[in-house]
């Protein structure tokens, strides 16, 4: 078994971390927004980037400044669109996958009409990769809900979010539907429960006394009735769609053969595949709700809502992956930094500049792990490396991404070899951006080198790594010519 002829090779991108244009537009502002870069942070101190409190929204508010709020200025991809595309079609795109910014369409999540400057402009997106034959892979939620429906009702914690998401969805499906057939609910919704403000507004202290892990759960909840009611709505819509739920693909190893650590990665995969289950298969696993009992974590079910995750399954699962983790029993292991998270240090892996340690075979793991659980499609709609790349007369020499994307495209294409059914790969992030988890520009994942540093300053010119042309290469070859 080999690639399908009809392979969507690509790369993907959000809208908080390349737009930019944050106040033009019409636009509102989201909890991307207020997510401050925070220089010499140590790399195992970068998940608690994702820490927010209300102090620190007020003064995000009361400061217009784009310094130290870099998702506010991204890479100015709002007005370079035409020629980024450009330049994703020069590499022989197949697929683009990116967001729609709810603040654009709705700036503070509660109006009654769309604004329209905001249709406006995805429609000129869309129309633009229609022009290269780029097929749009469009996620609804990554990362840059309304700030408003934070401050107004804590997030996701409110059910009245899944009446203002199914509002805003609808529109995207009305509006956009004739350009898009696949469609992605919630960018990483199990992300919930590492960073709940970033992925559903939460606050801690606007959460009741003792409710916040409560809010959690119960806002994840939502997010499944609320991405369950969109698939269904799309299907009315949009006439051939297909709907796919999005998770990170957190593959955990025992650090050793001793049982307790083969436990404890046993029921850290169990906890990341709850959330495809319940998307997947339409219910929550028994375990998972004997998880919430034991963890006093009570979620309000209306009545509905068993019969709405029940009838509204998804057509494909795609996920996030760009490492493995270990775990051990033993605290006094070494750890380093990962997605979102740490680990113990794997010994027999490298690591990137960032610490998060590089293995393909976990990606051949997960494809193999995923489709033997589903037997449904997958797409692969995030993998790469952040890296520290050098300008030298003009050129950016990057054989460490290319020596990470040849390793990882080949055990995928072994999983494919092995049955599994994959529909496309898009990489994380085609042109370099803002990094979600720490806010900076300097950690590069693009096949496109953008000048611009960590404070802002740069010219925003685009150029081409060497690893542009090596893509250009494995797509035109469709993943046969990886040398």
């Amino acid at each position: 078994m080999q690639l399908r002829d009809d392979f969507l090779w690509g790369g993907a991108i959000s809208a908080n971390q390349v737009e930019g244009a944050w106040n033009e537009g019409g636009k509102g502002m989201s909890v991307a927004d207020i997510k401050r870069y925070k220089p010499n942070l140590d790399v195992e101190d970068y998940a608690g980037q994702h820490q927010i409190d209300s102090k620190m929204i007020k003064e995000a508010i009361a400061n217009e400044s784009t310094k130290f709020y870099p998702k506010r200025r991204g890479i100015d991809f709002y007005h370079n669109y035409k020629s980024d595309i450009a330049l994703f079609a020069e590499m022989g795109f197949k697929a683009l996958r990116f967001s729609i910014a709810w603040t654009r369409i709705f700036p503070t999540g509660e109006e009654n009409e769309p604004n329209q400057a905001g249709i406006d402009y995805y429609l000129a997106i869309l129309k633009e990769l229609q022009k290269y034959k780029i097929e749009p892979i469009v996620t609804l939620s990554h990362y840059e809900m309304p700030l408003q429906l934070s401050l107004k009702y804590n997030g996701w914690a409110d059910r009245k979010l899944v009446e203002l998401f199914l509002r805003f969805s609808k529109i995207c499906f009305e509006q956009f539907g004739d350009y898009v057939k696949y469609w992605l609910t919630f960018n990483e919704i199990d992300s919930v429960s590492r960073h709940p403000f970033i992925t559903a507004g939460i606050v801690e202290d606007q959460s009741a006394k003792g409710e916040y892990k409560n809010d959690i759960y119960q806002a994840l909840h939502h997010q499944y009735i609320a991405a369950a009611l969109a698939a269904q709505k799309c299907r009315q819509v949009v006439s051939d769609c297909k709907i796919g739920a999005m998770i990170t693909k957190l593959t955990t190893y025992p650090h050793t053969c001793k049982p307790e650590d083969v436990e404890l990665a046993l029921q850290s995969n169990l906890a990341n595949l709850a959330h495809a289950d319940i998307q997947i298969k339409g219910e929550y696993p028994e375990l998972y709700k004997k998880y919430l009992i034991k963890e006093k974590i009570d979620i309000k079910f209306k009545e509905a809502d068993k019969q709405i995750l029940k009838e509204n399954t998804v057509d494909f699962l795609s996920f996030s992956y760009y490492m493995s983790r270990t775990v051990s029993s033993d605290s006094s292991k070494e750890k380093t930094a990962g997605n979102t998270m740490t680990g113990v240090k794997n010994p027999y892996l490298e690591s990137t500049d960032w610490g998060w340690q590089i293995d393909p075979v976990g990606l051949k793991i997960s494809l193999l792990e995923l489709y033997d659980r589903y037997q449904i499609p997958l797409m692969i709609v995030e993998n790469g490396m952040g890296a520290k790349d050098t300008v030298e007369a003009g050129k950016i020499h990057d054989n460490y991404r290319i020596d990470y994307f040849r390793e990882h495209l080949r055990e995928m294409k072994k999983a494919v070899e092995m049955g599994v059914e994959l529909l496309g790969y898009t990489s994380w992030a085609p042109i370099d951006c803002i990094s979600v988890s720490t806010s900076q520009m300097s950690k590069r994942y693009g096949f496109i080198y953008v000048d611009q540093d960590d404070q802002g300053i740069g010219s925003l010119k685009r150029l081409k790594k060497d690893s542009f042309n090596w893509y250009k290469k494995v797509i035109a070859s469709n993943g046969e010519n990886l040398s």
